[in-house]
């Protein structure tokens, strides 16, 4: 029952406002998602976002919770896709949580790079915006469905950042039949 932290929403309603969440809302979080992922102790996560903005609660408190490891990713080379790459390599990052936005720029880097590189991400999990159909599409046309699982995952500050799931797989992807929230 006690307080985990206090994080503001982005004032989409009008008005930022302080979420106060508990302990029982992050393990909530992570003990509902456990049997989707299989995280263990081997994990390397990357902390690529603001710790003001719910999805940090996401990628640090996943790697403490789960043992493993976590990466913090400096401004300058959050701010330079290519760098990024090359830490995620060099890191052996294996959960990766992005935007879209972001992820969209990581799509043509991966595409320059991607021959002759072991890519260490076994997850690519999103949130925070709307994913765009084509853009995952032109993932999937690059790599198929072998690069990295990708998992679209959505919810708000006040539900503890995410609670919506669906995996992604080409097959869902080129269908474009529905949405690519989840449940």
């Amino acid at each position: 029952d006690s307080l985990a932290y206090i994080i503001y929403t982005s004032g989409s309603t009008g008005l930022p406002k302080g979420c106060l969440i508990d302990h029982r809302q992050v393990i909530r979080l992570f003990d509902a998602t456990a049997h989707w992922y299989g995280f263990d102790e081997h994990d390397v996560w990357t902390m690529f976002h603001s710790y003001a903005f719910d999805f940090s609660v996401w990628e640090l408190w996943g790697a403490l919770f789960y043992g493993g490891r976590c990466v913090i990713v400096g401004r300058d080379i959050a701010r330079d896709v290519d760098a990024f790459v090359e830490l995620v390599v060099a890191e052996g990052v294996t959960v990766l949580n992005q935007t879209p936005s972001a992820f969209y720029q990581l799509i043509d880097v991966r595409r320059r790079g991607a021959a002759g590189r072991r890519w260490p991400v076994r997850y690519i999990v999103f949130g925070g915006e709307a994913l765009s159909f084509e853009q995952v599409r032109r993932w999937f046309d690059l790599f198929g469905d072998d690069e990295a699982r990708l998992v679209n995952m959505y919810g708000i500050t006040e539900t503890t950042v995410h609670v919506s799931f669906r995996e992604l797989d080409r097959a869902a992807v080129s269908a474009g039949d529905g949405s690519l929230i989840g449940r």
